[in-house]
């Protein structure tokens, strides 16, 4: 008899922790992202020393994309490729294998230790090379060839991740190619998954409470925010400063305001699990906006940057392991009054970072900004911490939170 992944959770009878991918990358990328902040704050007025391998600038991109976001697209992916293929999810001992080079890979790029740049960029490298493995050889085997777009988006992630490391030697890798390349994969892995689960989730919430008016179904206007899109983030990465490219990315971003428009947004204000994944992708669009503006010198183009990173990046990811980590662990889809305050300091995060890309000379919105995000980040961990590392709850109705198949 063929072994169901509800029963090879239920076998694993070590720690609550290590029964499924989402639980410890969750809980830890969670963790990091505001420790992370709590050491960058200081670093950046010259009151701790950065790592000997990257610039003050460069350690603070790096353990943003490649050390919390990296955690949170490990936890999805680990949880939802078994969704898309049937088979069984990687748990226990594996997952704790995994766990540990993501651990790695942050001591290696955070601590002052004395090493060849190579044998840290190895160290910081090997969750990825794992984890692209296990991604192929579980998409192959189950045939799901409509999700090798994933894999390769994940592998472009990587491949910046590889140039990143090279650029750091002679310092600004955060303001070089290598970078945006892992970037602009990134983003567009947002609006891939995005654009299946909002709508999806946004369903099925609204027919259960008896609405006639659902989110519009996958179509021509969905097609050309992704194809606008594409375009725009390879010109982001290969010219950021052209004026083509701010053309591109204004039109890329009216383009995903207007998908965002057919999902019934305004809709779910009484539950904060669904509005958030929808004020999330409205961070993507006005990330492709703020790289217009600063392409014609509106605003400088590290902040334009960061409203992709502090806010499509930040509230999506906050908002998928809030809402996955409540399905997948059998409790009710829905906010309560601390996770709801959490939703509202991630937003404000990414709104003092904007207000201070737009006014540079305004320190005191970078302060809060990052004081906004530790809070944030530190309060979904300690609210979700009994959640990710104890037992499943009884099983109840579904809940239509299963992570379907990006188009």
């Amino acid at each position: 008899m063929a072994i169901t992944t509800t029963q090879r959770i239920r076998d694993w009878t070590g720690p609550a922790l290590l029964s499924f991918g989402f639980r410890p990358f969750f809980l830890m990328g969670a963790i990091w992202a505001a420790l992370a902040m709590l050491i960058w704050l200081p670093m950046l007025m010259g009151a701790i020393a950065p790592p000997p391998v990257f610039t003050p600038v460069d350690w603070h991109a790096h353990s943003m994309l490649y050390g919390y976001s990296a955690a949170a697209v490990a936890g999805f992916v680990l949880t939802a490729v078994p969704n898309w293929t049937g088979r069984l999810p990687v748990t226990g001992w594996p997952l704790a294998g995994l766990t540990g080079l993501w651990i790695l890979g942050r001591a290696a790029t955070t601590l002052p230790l004395a090493l060849p740049s190579f044998v840290i960029a190895a160290a910081d490298l090997s969750l990825f090379a794992a984890l692209l493995f296990v991604l192929l050889r579980e998409i192959v085997a189950g045939k799901n060839w409509r999700n090798l777009p994933v894999v390769g988006l994940f592998s472009l992630f990587v491949a910046g991740l590889v140039v990143f490391h090279v650029q750091a030697r002679g310092g600004a890798a955060a303001q070089d190619w290598g970078f945006r390349l892992s970037l602009g994969a990134l983003v567009m892995l947002m609006t891939l998954i995005g654009g299946r689960i909002i709508p999806s989730f946004t369903r099925n919430w609204l027919v259960r409470r008896g609405e006639t008016a659902l989110p519009a179904p996958m179509g021509r206007p969905d097609k050309a925010a992704l194809a606008t899109g594409a375009a725009a983030l390879i010109a982001f990465v290969i010219a950021p400063d052209a004026r083509l490219t701010a053309a591109i990315c204004g039109m890329a971003g009216i383009a995903h305001l207007i998908r965002l428009s057919r999902w019934c947004g305004g809709a779910t204000a009484p539950e904060p699990l669904l509005w958030i994944l929808h004020l999330a992708y409205a961070w993507v669009a006005v990330g492709f906006l703020s790289v217009a503006a600063s392409g014609v010198g509106l605003m400088l183009p590290a902040g334009a940057r960061h409203v992709w990173m502090a806010g499509g990046i930040g509230v999506l990811t906050l908002a998928v392991m809030s809402r996955a980590s409540l399905g997948h662990t059998g409790r009710e889809l829905t906010a309560g009054r601390g996770l709801t305050i959490v939703f509202l300091l991630v937003n404000l995060a990414a709104v003092l970072r904007l207000i201070y890309a737009l006014a540079p000379g305004q320190m005191w919105t970078l302060h809060a900004a990052g004081t906004a995000w530790i809070a944030a980040f530190g309060g979904f961990a300690a609210l979700y911490w009994p959640i990710l590392t104890g037992p499943r709850v009884s099983a109840r109705r579904p809940s239509g939170n299963q992570v379907k198949q990006p188009g």
